[in-house]
C-alpha cells in the first residue's frame, strides 16, 4: 500500500514539473510547450482525477490535451496564434542576442516548429 501512495506522490510531483516546464515554454523559445503539458496530463491522470480534471478545464492547456487526445487537430486561428507566437519570442531572442550562429539556429527551430504546427490536422472553427 505505501508503495502505490509513494507512486501516486511521484506522478504528480513528475506532473506539476511537467506542467511548470510547459508554461516556461509559453514565453521562452526553444523550450516546448505541448510535450511537457502532455506529459503533465498523463502524470495526473496517473495519480490525481481531480488535478487532471482542473488541468483539462484550463482555456489553453486543456485544448492542447483534448485536441491531441481526440486526434481532432487544431482550431486555424490557434494555428495562427501559435505561429505569430513562436516566431515573435523568436525575433525578439535574435534581437536581443546578436549573434549570428544563434539566430540561425532560431530560424531553424522556427520553421521546424512552424513545419509542425502545419502539419497537424486543422479543426474547422
Amino acid at each position: 500500500m505505501a508503495v502505490k501512495g509513494i507512486n501516486k506522490l511521484l506522478f504528480v510531483a513528475l506532473g506539476c514539473v511537467f506542467l511548470g516546464l510547459g508554461a516556461v515554454g509559453l514565453v521562452m523559445p526553444l523550450v516546448p510547450t505541448t510535450p511537457f503539458v502532455l506529459l503533465s496530463a498523463i502524470c495526473f491522470s496517473k495519480s490525481s482525477r481531480k488535478i487532471h480534471s482542473w488541468l483539462s478545464r484550463l482555456p489553453f492547456f486543456g485544448s492542447f490535451i483534448e485536441n491531441y487526445r481526440t486526434k481532432q487537430g487544431i482550431k486555424k486561428s490557434l494555428k495562427v496564434i501559435s505561429i505569430l507566437s513562436v516566431w515573435a519570442s523568436l525575433i525578439t531572442s535574435m534581437i536581443l542576442l546578436q549573434t549570428l550562429w544563434i539566430s540561425l539556429l532560431l530560424m531553424v527551430v522556427g520553421a521546424s516548429v512552424t513545419t509542425h504546427i502545419l502539419l497537424i490536422k486543422t479543426k474547422k472553427d
